[in-house]
């Protein structure tokens, strides 16, 4: 993940204030996000992908390379950190649902003063990993990968192959890509911390987000006694916030 220490003076009160409005912020992104997707869930159905091998009772033309695809990906990143064996079952797509789903994005900060360092989980509230539904959330597959919680290797493999089929989904059909773009929500493929060469579907809102510095957030950490903390929606950005078709239309004729 990126540095998000932000160099802006805070204190204790301001951000008492900031997560109080950053939770308003956040639940609102999250909630419209959840409401397109839903609506969108037709469009996002594995079969327009991969056809009869997910069951569909018409094949779609690319179907097999498709799978082939998934296939080759799944192998290439299996081992680190997974530990999957590279063969796949004949079903493994069975599991496959059709909804799409969001998982907070987190990842883990090492905050630092001159007396102590504390390893912290940060949430980014206005990013989310975008895939298929599955038995993991996001956090809870990280801490099976680190070996912090009990393994379920065909659990395990699931979100992996459920995160390649979206990765490869999004590939194939563009176009959603950038309807969700036109929504004000920007998707990138990235690779995650801890993740090896997983290819990840990101999807961000349009309000960035800080992490205040190591002082503060170990000050803030050793209050609530949780090693947890969510970024800050950084609200200033709303006063440059930008239309998308607004700046297309002023592309097209300047």
């Amino acid at each position: 993940m990126p540095d998000k220490t932000t160099e802006r003076s805070l204190t204790i009160e301001d951000l008492s204030q900031l997560r109080e409005k950053t939770e308003s912020v956040a639940q609102f992104f999250e909630g419209q996000l959840r409401r397109y997707l839903d609506t969108l869930r037709p469009l996002f159905a594995p079969r327009r992908l991969l056809g009869r091998h997910v069951g569909a009772k018409d094949d779609v033309p690319g179907s097999d390379r498709a799978l082939a695809q998934v296939q080759e990906k799944y192998r290439e990143v299996c081992r680190q950190p997974f530990g999957l064996p590279p063969e796949l079952p004949e079903d493994f797509l069975g599991h496959l649902d059709n909804r799409p789903e969001i998982y907070p994005l987190e990842y883990t900060h090492v905050a630092k003063n001159v007396k102590e360092s504390k390893g912290l989980t940060i949430t980014s509230p206005g990013q989310w990993i975008l895939t298929y539904r599955s038995d993991y959330t996001l956090g809870q597959f990280r801490k099976t990968v680190i070996g912090k919680s009990e393994r379920r290797a065909a659990s395990v493999r699931d979100f992996v192959v459920d995160a390649l089929a979206m990765h490869l989904f999004l590939q194939a059909f563009p176009n959603l890509t950038q309807l969700l773009a036109d929504l004000r929500y920007d998707v990138q493929m990235e690779t995650l911390t801890g993740l090896g060469d997983l290819q990840c579907v990101i999807i961000r809102s349009c309000l960035p987000s800080f992490r205040p510095s190591d002082e503060l957030l170990l000050t803030a950490t050793r209050f609530s006694g949780v090693p947890a903390f969510i970024e800050l929606i950084d609200l200033d950005a709303t006063r440059s916030l930008q239309d998308p078709l607004k700046s297309r239309l002023e592309h097209m004729l300047s």
